[in-house]
């Protein structure tokens, strides 16, 4: 018996470690994102620590610091909360948490100069969507790709028109003038963003009407953002609905064909991935990007929608070498797959004022915008099935008209998980938003 009582003290120690290894072990395994949780929060101490003693670099390096270790976490977050995942959650968490700290002051002057130097001084946004248009674009099956682009106008102009008589009608039971309603909600929901549809709008409002363009975009800004919040929760339920119901979904293909031939072609998927071939996808999408700038001094042309009209050109007529589509297609999965989130974090800080928002929000006021929302993506849902469309991806592609610009773009293609629509997500917002805004200035005029 003697060896037995000797062993046991050494059994429960052994225990004690087993459990405490086990704990170790648990939390070693917790991860944010794709992030072992312990190095996440070491790396995010140094971030923070070095915005509040004002080291952090006013530059890429600190604004990339500040959105990935934020939209890492609000990403990972929205895809665990209940009821919030099925309706867009990441989405809707990266941009309108970081919008709240801004309004809340929690953000200090060093952390918002390192955002705004990437974001709006080295231009973020646009080098992310020309990756996402011009690798989608080149990695797309050609068939898929000129019927999308030719039957998508149809569900785009339905849906205009819907969306303007619906919130019309709506405003005037909530006690909203017509004229109103039409220009100071309506419009700018579908004004194709701030940057494309709002300032344009404001200046437009300004001459027309005799006053300082200032004075209109804190009145057009508000329903912009709501109807883009919309937008996203609307891509969230319809990304459920074709979760459940597969027949109405494409899973980012947006045109029915024989054989589901799928968005991209088989030999891009399977190829392996070759960083120098990713290095020329970058100066690739570039150069369309900056094509677009060039053809927009001699055309009048907005660059974005050169850039799409140009890459789809190129793929359709075959002139770009197969290697070289291979590197632009697998650069747009890295970073759609890598940086939607963080890049959505900055556009909460910087693109969402949430203090604007504030000012004129009703109950009455948010109904009229989700109206405007729900009529242009119910119209997209039923025309894009008589043309031999899948509805929801259909449907998702018209809302992208009641976005954010390229912001409401990437918000809405994300949360639907179909950031392989970003090309015609983008024709409908630059085309869309472009003819909206100079039909709307004329009628204001007319009717002035």
């Amino acid at each position: 018996m003697e060896p037995v009582k000797k062993l046991q003290p050494l059994t429960v120690v052994s225990g004690e470690k087993e459990e405490k290894k086990g704990l170790v072990g648990k939390i070693g395994s917790m991860k944010i994102g794709v992030i072992p949780l312990p190095l996440y929060i070491v790396i995010a101490a140094v971030v923070y620590f070095s915005a509040v003693y004002k080291l952090l670099p006013a530059d890429m390096i600190g604004g990339f610091a500040i959105i990935i270790v934020t939209g890492i976490l609000l990403g990972d977050l929205g895809m665990k909360i209940p009821v919030l995942k099925d309706i867009g959650g990441p989405a809707i968490l990266a941009l309108l948490i970081p919008s709240i700290l801004v309004y809340f002051s929690v953000i200090n002057t060093t952390g918002m100069n390192a955002v705004t130097q990437l974001m709006k001084t080295s231009n973020f946004l646009y080098l992310y969507i020309s990756v996402l248009v011009v690798g989608s674009i080149l990695g797309m099956n050609r068939r898929v790709l000129i019927q999308g682009f030719t039957r998508m106008f149809v569900p785009l102009i339905v849906g205009t028109i819907a969306s303007i008589a619906a919130g019309v009608l709506v405003g005037l039971l909530f006690g909203y003038d017509m004229k109103h309603t039409l220009f100071y909600i309506v419009v700018p929901i579908i004004g194709g963003g701030i940057g494309e549809g709002i300032l344009p709008l404001s200046l437009g409002y300004a001459e027309v009407l005799g006053k300082s363009s200032e004075t209109f975009v804190g009145q057009l800004i508000p329903a912009a953002v709501i109807g883009n919040i919309v937008a996203i929760i609307c891509a969230g339920v319809l990304s459920r609905l074709g979760e459940k119901k597969k027949h109405l979904t494409g899973n980012g293909v947006l045109v029915k064909t024989k054989g589901g031939d799928g968005i991209t072609e088989a030999a891009t998927i399977d190829k392996p991935i070759d960083f120098p071939l990713m290095g020329a996808g970058l100066l690739i999408a570039c150069s369309f990007f900056i094509l677009g700038g060039l053809g927009n001094k001699f055309l009048g042309i907005p660059g974005p929608v050169l850039m799409i009209i140009a890459a789809a050109v190129v793929k359709s007529i075959k002139v770009m070498p197969a290697k070289m589509e291979q590197g632009a297609y697998h650069l747009y999965k890295f970073v759609s797959s890598s940086l939607t989130w963080p890049l959505m974090v900055g556009l909460g800080m910087l693109y969402i004022p949430l203090k604007d928002v504030v000012k004129i929000v009703t109950p009455g006021y948010v109904v009229v915008c989700a109206a405007v929302v729900v009529a242009m993506i119910t119209t997209g849902y039923f025309v894009g099935k008589m043309m031999n469309m899948f509805p929801v991806d259909s449907a998702i592609v018209t809302g992208c008209h009641s976005g954010l610009g390229g912001t409401g773009d990437v918000a809405i293609l994300s949360a639907s998980n179909r950031m392989s629509l970003m090309p015609f997500a983008q024709v409908s917002t630059r085309i869309g938003g472009a003819s909206t805004v100079i039909l709307a200035i004329l009628l204001l005029k007319l009717l002035s």
